[in-house]
Protein backbone atom coordinates (compact mmCIF):
# COMPACT_ATOMS: atom_id res chain seq x y z
CA UNK A 1 0.00 0.00 0.00
CA UNK A 2 1.21 3.38 -0.79
CA UNK A 3 1.85 5.98 1.58
CA UNK A 4 2.18 9.57 0.18
CA UNK A 5 4.30 12.75 1.16
CA UNK A 6 3.70 15.99 -0.61
CA UNK A 7 6.32 18.82 -0.54
CA UNK A 8 5.47 22.42 -1.74
CA UNK A 9 8.80 23.84 -3.19
CA UNK A 10 10.19 26.36 -5.46
CA UNK A 11 9.12 29.92 -5.85
CA UNK A 12 6.24 28.46 -8.09
CA UNK A 13 4.81 26.43 -5.21
CA UNK A 14 4.57 23.28 -7.09
CA UNK A 15 3.86 20.18 -5.41
CA UNK A 16 6.43 17.35 -5.55
CA UNK A 17 5.35 13.76 -4.00
CA UNK A 18 6.50 10.98 -3.05
CA UNK A 19 5.18 7.81 -3.28
CA UNK A 20 6.66 4.77 -0.60
CA UNK A 21 5.22 1.80 0.71
CA UNK A 22 6.06 -0.70 3.52
CA UNK A 23 8.69 -2.47 1.77
CA UNK A 24 10.85 1.22 2.03
CA UNK A 25 10.41 1.23 -2.08
CA UNK A 26 9.64 5.09 -2.97
CA UNK A 27 8.82 6.90 -6.53
CA UNK A 28 9.77 10.20 -6.67
CA UNK A 29 7.16 12.36 -8.56
CA UNK A 30 8.14 16.22 -10.27
CA UNK A 31 10.70 17.03 -8.06
CA UNK A 32 10.71 20.88 -8.15
CA UNK A 33 13.16 21.43 -4.96
CA UNK A 34 14.90 24.35 -6.42
CA UNK A 35 17.78 25.14 -3.35
CA UNK A 36 19.82 23.63 -0.95
CA UNK A 37 16.92 23.88 1.88
CA UNK A 38 14.13 22.15 -0.36
CA UNK A 39 16.90 19.32 -1.32
CA UNK A 40 17.66 18.70 2.62
CA UNK A 41 14.18 18.55 3.21
CA UNK A 42 13.39 15.87 1.25
CA UNK A 43 16.26 13.99 1.75
CA UNK A 44 15.87 14.08 5.98
CA UNK A 45 12.32 12.18 4.93
CA UNK A 46 13.90 10.03 2.73
CA UNK A 47 16.88 8.95 4.94
CA UNK A 48 14.72 9.20 8.11
CA UNK A 49 12.17 6.69 7.05
CA UNK A 50 15.39 4.73 5.23
CA UNK A 51 13.46 4.50 1.31
CA UNK A 52 15.17 3.18 -1.60
CA UNK A 53 13.89 5.61 -4.55
CA UNK A 54 13.19 3.13 -7.27
CA UNK A 55 11.77 5.44 -9.99
CA UNK A 56 12.59 9.02 -10.78
CA UNK A 57 9.18 9.66 -12.97
CA UNK A 58 7.67 13.38 -13.57
CA UNK A 59 4.30 14.11 -15.36
CA UNK A 60 5.63 16.74 -17.29
CA UNK A 61 8.90 19.12 -18.07
CA UNK A 62 7.88 22.29 -17.19
CA UNK A 63 10.97 24.17 -15.23
CA UNK A 64 8.98 24.45 -12.18
CA UNK A 65 8.44 20.51 -12.14
CA UNK A 66 11.95 19.77 -12.94
CA UNK A 67 14.25 22.06 -10.81
CA UNK A 68 15.37 18.82 -8.65
CA UNK A 69 15.49 16.37 -11.26
CA UNK A 70 19.67 16.37 -11.83
CA UNK A 71 19.86 16.21 -8.02
CA UNK A 72 17.66 13.25 -7.32
CA UNK A 73 19.32 11.50 -10.37
CA UNK A 74 22.92 12.56 -9.01
CA UNK A 75 21.55 11.07 -5.27
CA UNK A 76 19.15 8.35 -6.07
CA UNK A 77 21.24 6.64 -9.37
CA UNK A 78 17.75 6.29 -10.83
CA UNK A 79 17.26 7.98 -14.58
CA UNK A 80 14.24 10.42 -15.41
CA UNK A 81 11.52 9.04 -16.84
CA UNK A 82 9.60 11.09 -19.28
CA UNK A 83 6.72 10.57 -22.04
CA UNK A 84 8.39 11.10 -25.32
CA UNK A 85 6.69 14.50 -26.15
CA UNK A 86 8.10 15.65 -22.93
CA UNK A 87 12.06 15.55 -23.95
CA UNK A 88 11.84 18.66 -26.57
CA UNK A 89 10.39 20.67 -23.26
CA UNK A 90 13.26 19.77 -21.01
CA UNK A 91 15.31 20.55 -23.59
CA UNK A 92 13.90 24.16 -23.21
CA UNK A 93 13.78 24.50 -19.65
CA UNK A 94 17.18 26.72 -18.86
CA UNK A 95 15.50 29.04 -21.92
CA UNK A 96 12.16 28.88 -19.46
CA UNK A 97 14.14 29.63 -16.54
CA UNK A 98 15.76 32.86 -17.92
CA UNK A 99 12.60 34.07 -18.91
CA UNK A 100 10.74 33.25 -15.17
CA UNK A 101 14.09 34.86 -13.58
CA UNK A 102 14.79 31.47 -12.09
CA UNK A 103 17.90 29.38 -11.13
CA UNK A 104 17.72 25.72 -12.72
CA UNK A 105 20.30 23.21 -12.78
CA UNK A 106 19.22 21.89 -15.69
CA UNK A 107 19.06 17.96 -16.39
CA UNK A 108 21.75 16.43 -18.43
CA UNK A 109 21.18 12.60 -16.95
CA UNK A 110 19.85 10.09 -18.86
CA UNK A 111 15.70 9.91 -19.79
CA UNK A 112 13.96 6.78 -20.73
CA UNK A 113 10.20 6.67 -21.65
CA UNK A 114 6.80 6.64 -19.98
CA UNK A 115 4.12 5.16 -22.30
CA UNK A 116 0.69 5.46 -21.68
CA UNK A 117 -1.30 1.86 -21.02
CA UNK A 118 2.14 0.56 -19.10
CA UNK A 119 2.25 0.67 -15.49
CA UNK A 120 4.92 1.54 -12.88
CA UNK A 121 5.65 -1.39 -10.35
CA UNK A 122 6.90 -0.59 -6.95
CA UNK A 123 7.37 -4.02 -5.17
CA UNK A 124 3.41 -5.09 -4.75
CA UNK A 125 2.17 -1.15 -5.52
CA UNK A 126 1.98 -0.25 -8.96
CA UNK A 127 0.54 2.86 -10.85
CA UNK A 128 -0.71 3.14 -14.22
CA UNK A 129 0.22 5.70 -17.05
CA UNK A 130 -2.48 7.77 -17.93
CA UNK A 131 -2.06 9.88 -21.14
CA UNK A 132 -3.26 13.81 -20.32
CA UNK A 133 -1.74 16.15 -23.24
CA UNK A 134 -3.18 19.74 -23.56
CA UNK A 135 -1.32 21.72 -21.18
CA UNK A 136 2.05 20.39 -22.17
CA UNK A 137 2.21 18.04 -25.19
CA UNK A 138 3.27 14.51 -23.44
CA UNK A 139 1.70 15.27 -20.18
CA UNK A 140 0.76 12.05 -18.33
CA UNK A 141 -1.01 11.37 -15.13
CA UNK A 142 -0.11 8.57 -12.73
CA UNK A 143 -3.16 6.44 -11.47
CA UNK A 144 -3.75 3.72 -8.55
CA UNK A 145 -6.44 1.93 -9.34
CA UNK A 146 -6.22 -0.06 -5.89
CA UNK A 147 -6.34 3.22 -3.76
CA UNK A 148 -8.24 4.97 -5.76
CA UNK A 149 -6.00 7.98 -6.50
CA UNK A 150 -4.14 9.74 -9.59
CA UNK A 151 -1.00 12.45 -9.37
CA UNK A 152 -2.65 14.62 -12.12
CA UNK A 153 0.36 16.86 -12.67
CA UNK A 154 -1.16 20.80 -13.87
CA UNK A 155 -4.02 19.33 -15.44
CA UNK A 156 -6.65 19.65 -13.18
CA UNK A 157 -6.70 21.69 -9.64
CA UNK A 158 -8.88 22.38 -7.27
CA UNK A 159 -11.72 24.03 -8.87
CA UNK A 160 -9.69 25.05 -11.50
CA UNK A 161 -7.98 23.55 -14.69
CA UNK A 162 -3.89 24.14 -16.05
CA UNK A 163 -3.00 26.76 -18.03
CA UNK A 164 -2.50 26.17 -22.31
CA UNK A 165 -0.87 29.29 -23.39
CA UNK A 166 2.37 27.87 -22.89
CA UNK A 167 4.31 26.54 -25.84
CA UNK A 168 2.57 23.09 -27.29
CA UNK A 169 -0.51 23.88 -25.19
CA UNK A 170 -3.85 22.96 -26.50
CA UNK A 171 -6.76 24.05 -24.70
CA UNK A 172 -9.68 22.10 -26.36
CA UNK A 173 -7.19 19.16 -25.98
CA UNK A 174 -7.05 20.00 -22.20
CA UNK A 175 -10.42 19.63 -21.76
CA UNK A 176 -10.64 16.68 -23.82
CA UNK A 177 -8.12 14.94 -21.32
CA UNK A 178 -10.14 15.78 -18.38
CA UNK A 179 -13.76 14.76 -19.66
CA UNK A 180 -12.72 11.85 -21.40
CA UNK A 181 -9.51 10.66 -19.45
CA UNK A 182 -10.01 11.59 -15.49
CA UNK A 183 -13.87 12.18 -15.74
CA UNK A 184 -13.91 8.08 -16.28
CA UNK A 185 -12.31 7.26 -13.11
CA UNK A 186 -14.73 6.99 -10.05
CA UNK A 187 -16.18 10.02 -8.01
CA UNK A 188 -14.42 9.26 -4.99
CA UNK A 189 -10.78 9.17 -6.83
CA UNK A 190 -8.14 11.71 -4.77
CA UNK A 191 -7.11 14.10 -7.48
CA UNK A 192 -3.17 14.88 -6.10
CA UNK A 193 -2.47 18.28 -8.16
CA UNK A 194 0.79 19.63 -9.56
CA UNK A 195 -0.09 23.08 -7.38
CA UNK A 196 -2.55 23.89 -4.21
CA UNK A 197 -4.99 21.33 -2.18
CA UNK A 198 -6.20 17.93 -3.08
CA UNK A 199 -9.43 17.38 -4.33
CA UNK A 200 -12.24 14.66 -5.78
CA UNK A 201 -12.66 14.00 -9.57
CA UNK A 202 -16.52 14.25 -8.04
CA UNK A 203 -16.09 17.29 -6.53
CA UNK A 204 -14.97 18.73 -9.62
CA UNK A 205 -17.56 17.60 -11.73
CA UNK A 206 -20.18 19.11 -9.66
CA UNK A 207 -18.19 22.37 -8.91
CA UNK A 208 -15.28 23.49 -11.44
CA UNK A 209 -16.43 26.54 -13.24
CA UNK A 210 -14.88 25.55 -15.83
CA UNK A 211 -15.97 22.11 -16.54
CA UNK A 212 -19.77 22.77 -15.85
Amino acid sequence: MFLLKSFTFNPLQENTYLLYNEEKLAILIDPGCSDETEQHKLLDFIQLHELNVQHLINTHAHIDHVMGCQWAFENFQTPLHLHQQEKEVLKMAPVSALMWGLQLNHYIGPVSELHPGDSIQSGKDTLDIIFLPGHSPGHVGFYCKEQQFIISGDVLFYESIGRTDLPGGNHQQLLNSIRQKLFSLPDETIVYSGHGPSTTIGHEKRHNPFLL
